[in-house]
């Protein structure tokens, strides 16, 4: 492969322009077969000769021992997790893909991989008949009940556990601190205490062992391989660098991942050989994120600069260089894949950065600016990054990572640290725990880095909870009765009697759903162990129990809602228009939302532009939200799991309001059918009409604390967020709203008008990057609903009126403005 650089890259020097370049363009995105073909030897082997913690152990020593390397030599990170960058692994013992997925992925015209013939070969000939039963989506479907799948399939929920991995883990400070010999040496001692007299479960503790001491017997393995391949590839280059550079890399991993690192850029081999690592154990939503990264790279960048042996020119290069690791990874493909359907290459890393320290200072340094250059500069979609903003947070930093953000490409997003604290505090984390390992993780996810078990379970679609309601428990697509038969609305005399119908039907929902996700997470316990993420969890050495069996110190589980804003709005118009003012029947609004208001336009203008409407800091539809989200937090939240976390509820929609609203009639607040839902907590398109101070004055109503992580969008035309004035406007707003214990908010910075020329002239704008919800893509590779759904979101200017109240909201003394 030969690449000639193009004129104004993006890069610090010419290997990362040269990388970039290469990583973007210079691979084709293509399926991996070697993983599925490592792994049903290793099971063809091993299993049912050993229990399955050590089973799985076996499985990813074999892999870490048999796979193909790949080392760039113009790079000084290495690490693949197929033969070559841009190669996607499939995993079959959670989900094995039909031949006719593979067709289709090779066909699609976005977010396609190609599938050679040779592939398919295996696929049909090896992997389909070892797994096609044996799988975790095959086992799992099999015993799940009958009104779930009908729920299921009704659109009322996903569930993406059905084909992935539990959780959207982050590493935390130990990856840098501890090699992967000093966990054995720990395993070792653990297995030494082992009393198989009076500990009944001894035993099953001295799998789950073996089962973790086998897989960091693999990262050691692994890093041995890449050493020995750095040597020989140095013996057989002829230019000198290239030479000297590929033995410097062999010295890196004569290192890590056996050993501690001792220097910045062996700290960052050691991080990527571990996200390599867990993200071929398992696919667990292929999302394994480096959480506090200036924090935990701080240490060896301010030693050797003051020893030094590293530049702040040379640290940056490095980072870069890991920045394009994560790039050359696309996130693998699901099953049933089809040409049109939502999909993207972006696996949902996260990057926290500038969180508060342990003792609860402000964690900016000079390393946090360093990330934040980098991000800016090579404007890549992964890994995503986010800003941890707290009272804290130095003014200055704040603003040049604002400056980063409206510059239109939507990273980064901002994430409110002290928040962050309280809701792991009411997640029952430790103070010192919640300041010192608060991320965000996957999206904007709360989560807790190296100490918990996270499980995210699929979305549950809030406005179809309603649309059961009104149709008598019957799903408008299929017309099949999916939910529970409440009685015609017709009957309901009130709306209090309709809103308790929302509330039993929404628990009905809830029971069903969670009772699928209690049956999930036992398979996941059960059959897929994964004794490498185990080992880097705390404290599942010392406990001998898995990572998937309870065995980190905190487990959580949350439950992403998604269409609040839709809801709400339409609870609205039935109590204003229906109950209270009397302007319409119930009967009217049902017959115009089943008829999608076609011949309808005055009950359409009434239910669009004249009723209170979530977004507007009205109280009378803020009241309603307040309320909603409190029996939403009755059913769903403080549930037990079987693996001894209790659930929270999260207002987090990744790309799934673009697929519930595909599988809804339309609401009665006016969204049209087959049209998209709000994204996270963000208003109604269109809604939203009094500016964004007003937004974040409804969003702050809901209780945010009491939730596993929610997302705001913003959008703004460029010229509205111009120049100085635009800027302090931006910091404002995101201080006031975090004041208000907002979560989360991010930003689109593109016009209207750019955004349909892109869709319409897609040649012509092939590197334009927008926010879709909690990560950032393509516009050219979303599909056109998605496309329309952010063409469509409002568009927010700042009035005079809009910057006096958020300068004047409500903020501790202590803040600077």
């Amino acid at each position: 492969m030969t690449l000639t650089l193009e004129p104004n890259l993006r890069g610090s020097t010419d290997r990362i322009r040269f990388l970039r370049q290469e990583s973007e363009k210079g691979y084709t995105p293509t399926i991996s077969m070697e993983r599925a073909q490592l792994v049903t030897e290793a099971y063809q082997k091993y299993e049912g000769v050993c229990q399955k913690n050590t089973l799985r152990g076996k499985t990813f020593n074999y892999l870490m021992t048999n796979r193909t390397l790949f080392i760039n030599k113009r790079s000084l990170i290495v690490g693949e997790k197929g033969h070559q960058p841009w190669a996607a692994p499939t995993f079959p013992e959670l989900a094995c893909h039909s031949l006719k997925d593979f067709y289709t992925m090779n066909a699609r015209d976005k977010v396609f991989f190609k599938v050679s013939k040779d592939d398919c070969r295996i696929q049909e000939e090896k992997i389909i008949p070892y797994w096609s039963q044996r799988s975790m989506l095959s086992q799992i479907t099999s015993v799940l009940p009958e009104k779930w799948h009908d729920l299921y399939e009704a659109g009322l929920y996903t569930e993406p556990l059905l084909q992935f991995g539990l959780g959207q883990t982050v590493g935390d400070e130990k990856i840098y601190q501890r090699g992967y010999k000093d966990c054995i040496h720990d395993i070792d001692l653990q297995l030494s205490k082992l009393n198989y007299t009076d500990d009944l479960e001894a035993l099953t503790k001295r799998d789950a062992l073996a089962g973790m001491k086998l897989a960091c017997e693999g990262m050691v393995t692994m890093g041995e391989r890449y050493a020995e391949l750095a040597r020989e590839l140095a013996e057989e280059e002829e230019e000198l660098t290239a030479k000297e550079e590929l033995l410097q890399i062999a010295e890196v991993c004569d290192v890590v991942p056996a050993y501690r690192p001792k220097t910045f850029r062996q700290a960052i081999q050691m991080y990527w050989f571990t996200h390599i690592g867990v993200t071929l154990e398992t696919n667990n939503w292929d999302s394994f994120s480096p959480g506090k990264l200036d924090h935990y790279l701080e240490p060896f960048y301010n030693k050797e600069l003051a020893e030094g042996t590293l530049t702040r020119e040379e640290a940056k290069e490095l980072i870069e260089n890991l920045w394009i690791q994560f790039n050359n990874q696309p996130a693998p493909p699901t099953i049933n894949i089809s040409l049109v359907g939502t999909g993207t290459y972006t696996n949902f890393s996260n990057i926290n950065t500038g969180s508060l320290r342990a003792n609860g200072s402000s964690g900016v340094s000079d390393l946090s600016y360093l990330i934040l250059e980098v991000t800016d500069d090579l404007k890549l979609l992964q890994p995503s990054s986010n800003i941890q903003v707290s009272r804290k947070t130095p003014e200055h930093f704040l603003r040049e990572s604002v400056k980063v953000a409206r510059k239109g490409w939507g990273q980064p997003a901002f994430l409110n640290s002290d928040a962050l604290v309280q809701e792991l505090l009411g997640m029952g984390v430790s103070l010192d725990d919640a300041r010192a390992n608060g991320v965000a993780t996957g999206c904007v996810e709360t989560g807790l880095a190296g100490k918990e078990a996270y499980m995210l379970t699929g979305h549950l679609n809030l406005p179809k909870v309603l649309e059961l309601v009104l149709n008598n428990g019957i799903d408008s697509k299929t017309n099949r009765q999916v939910g529970l038969d409440l009685g015609s609305p017709q009957t309901f005399r009130s709306y209090q009697q309709l809103y308790d119908a929302f509330c039993k039907q929404l628990q009905y929902v809830a029971n069903v759903k969670l009772s699928g996700t209690n049956i999930i997470e036992r398979m996941h316990m059960t059959q897929l162990p994964v004794p490498l993420m185990s080992a880097l969890t705390d404290d599942c050495i010392a406990r001998a129990k898995d990572y998937n069996n309870g065995g980190a110190r905190y487990n959580s589980t949350s439950i992403p809602c998604v269409g609040i804003s839709t809801l709400v709005d339409s609870l609205a118009v039935i109590k204003k228009h229906v109950f209270e003012e009397k302007r319409l029947t119930l009967d009217e609004l049902l017959i115009a939302s089943h008829d999608n208001f076609d011949g309808y336009d005055d009950i359409l203008k009434i239910v669009r532009h004249h009723t209170p409407k979530y977004g507007n800091d009205d109280d009378y539809a803020d009241d309603i939200l307040y309320q909603v989200n409190d029996s939403i937090q009755e059913a769903l939240a403080n549930r037990q799991t079987v693996k001894g976390a209790t659930t929270n509820v999260s207002y987090i929609p990744m790309a799934n309001h673009i697929q519930f609203g595909q599988s809804m009639e339309a609401s009665v607040n006016g969204r049209l059918a087959n049209t998209p839902l709000p994204d996270g907590i963000s208003p109604e398109k269109g809604a939203d009409r009094l500016g964004p101070t007003a937004v974040i004055k409804s969003a702050a109503k809901l209780d945010h604390l009491k939730t596993g992580g929610t997302l705001l969008n913003q959008k703004f035309s460029p010229a509205v967020v111009a120049g100085e004035a635009g800027l302090s406007h931006m910091v404002t707003l995101i201080r006031s709203y975090f004041a208000m214990d907002g979560h989360h908010i991010q930003f689109n910075v593109l016009d209207k008008e750019t955004l349909i020329k892109a869709q319409q002239r897609p040649e012509e704008y092939e590197n334009l990057i927008i926010r879709v919800a909690g990560y950032s893509d393509y516009f050219n590779n979303l599909e056109k609903a998605l496309q329309d759904e952010i063409i469509n979101r409002t568009e927010q200017g700042f009035r005079p009126a809009d910057v006096e109240t958020s300068q004047n909201a409500p903020l501790p003394s202590i803040w600077s403005l």
